[in-house]
């Protein structure tokens, strides 16, 4: 019914226990293997249904996926770190600039209207100083 033989293993086992819980149960009415045979095809399945409504994944698969997670984790924090570490070389004026844009929100004309800017002048700011944050986390990478 399986068609895999360690699935058919685990049923088997599963099926042996509930024989030996529900052996008091057991009211003579057939044979001994017809009984178990009702148990056994009812029991297997009950599990094909629900393995076809609940589908599962190998522990193998689910173990490769967190070792994934967890090596993007790795790189992610890393490359943060890095970011961290390139955003404290940057004056004062870069990083506030940087951070307006990126973690506030603001629009260039907000920007240009808060330093009494152009806006291309903001851009161009705003270029700069991530081709300066591109160039220093390629450094550290480097090293």
């Amino acid at each position: 019914m399986t068609k895999d033989a360690d699935q058919a293993q685990d049923f088997t086992h599963d099926i042996f226990i509930k024989v030996f819980n529900k052996l008091d149960a057991f009211q003579e009415r057939s044979s001994f293997s017809t009984w178990l045979y009702s148990i056994a095809f009812n029991y297997c399945s009950d599990q094909l249904r629900l393995a076809k409504r609940l589908p599962t994944t190998a522990i193998e698969e689910e173990l490769e996926e967190n070792r994934a997670e967890s090596t993007e984790t790795h790189l992610h924090e890393e490359t943060l770190h890095i970011v961290k570490q390139a955003m404290d070389k940057l004056s004062q004026k870069e990083r506030a600039l940087l951070r307006l844009k990126y973690e506030d929100g603001m629009s260039i004309d907000e920007i240009a209207q808060l330093y009494d800017l152009k806006p291309s002048a903001v851009k161009m700011r705003l270029k700069r100083s991530r081709e300066k944050i591109y160039s220093l986390c390629a450094q550290h990478v480097l090293n």
